[in-house]
């Protein structure tokens, strides 16, 4: 982990789109600025791993959940419409 010094108003470069400036320091607390491009996400640590394993649990597959899925395919076949799809439309 690299360790730096920094008081109010100074910042840090993190490549060459995302600005850490320290903001303000009250006791043990430390408020801090990030600059960043809106595609780069930021989150307090907590927040991070809290999306992550969200994430994780959403991706997880479950025996339920496949046979759910194998369900809906033996009902479509390869290329044909859902009711919904056919109802209504005009050529």
């Amino acid at each position: 982990m690299l360790v730096l010094t920094r008081a109010i108003n100074e910042a840090i470069m993190i490549g060459e789109d995302v600005e850490i400036t320290i903001v303000d320091v009250k006791g043990d607390k430390v408020r801090i600025g990030i600059r960043a491009p809106r595609q780069t996400p930021v989150h307090r640590k907590e927040v991070y791993l809290s999306i992550k394993k969200a994430n994780i649990e959403a991706a997880r597959a479950t025996p339920d959940s496949l046979e759910g899925l194998k369900g809906l395919m033996d009902r479509k076949g390869p290329g044909e419409k859902n009711q919904e799809d056919s109802h209504g439309a005009s050529d």
